[in-house]
C-alpha cells in the first residue's frame, strides 16, 4: 500500500459538481493507492502512522490536536512509468481488491476518534487543497507490515 500524505490549512474534494469530503482547518489529505498482494495489516499500518505522524505544526500529529483527515483512493500511485511514455496500471489492485483496502483505512481512522472524510471510489474526483509547508510524506508498506 502506498500514501502520500500533505499536510494541509484546507482540503475538499468534488464529484460531479458536489463537494463530498473536506476540511476549513489544518489536517491531513492522503492520497491511498493499494496492491494486490495489501491485507488488513497494510491497512493499519497506514491508518496508525497517519494518526501519529508528527507532521503538523510544533511536530503535532492529528491524534494530537484532533485535526481532521480527507482520504482519497488514487490508483494512480502505482503508476509504472519506466517504459514508455504511457504508464502501465499492472501493479494497482482491480477495484474490488482496493476498495476495501481504503474502507479499512478510513475505519481504523474513524476509530481511532479522528474526523475522516473521503472522495468517492472510482469516480472522476476534484481534489483541492492548501499544501501547508509544504510538507509531502511518502508511506509505503510491504507484505506483513
Amino acid at each position: 500500500m502506498r500514501a502520500v500524505v500533505q499536510r494541509a490549512t484546507r482540503a475538499s474534494v468534488t464529484v460531479d459538481g458536489v463537494v463530498v469530503g473536506g476540511f476549513d482547518r489544518p489536517g491531513l489529505v492522503v492520497l491511498v493507492g493499494v496492491t494486490p498482494g495489501d491485507g488488513a495489516a497494510q491497512a493499519e499500518y497506514v491508518a496508525r502512522k497517519v494518526a501519529d505522524l508528527r507532521i503538523l505544526r510544533d511536530e503535532q500529529s492529528v491524534t494530537d490536536v484532533g485535526a481532521p483527515v480527507l482520504v482519497v483512493s488514487q490508483f494512480t500511485l502505482y503508476g509504472d512509468t519506466r517504459k514508455g511514455r504511457r504508464p502501465t496500471w499492472n501493479a494497482a489492485a482491480p477495484g474490488p481488491v482496493a476498495e476495501p483496502l481504503v474502507d479499512a483505512v478510513v475505519r481504523e481512522l474513524s476509530a481511532r476518534g479522528i474526523e475522516v472524510s473521503t472522495g468517492v471510489f472510482g469516480a472522476d474526483m476534484a481534489v483541492e487543497l492548501v499544501n501547508d509547508g509544504p510538507v509531502t510524506i511518502l508511506l509505503e508498506t510491504t507484505a506483513g507490515a
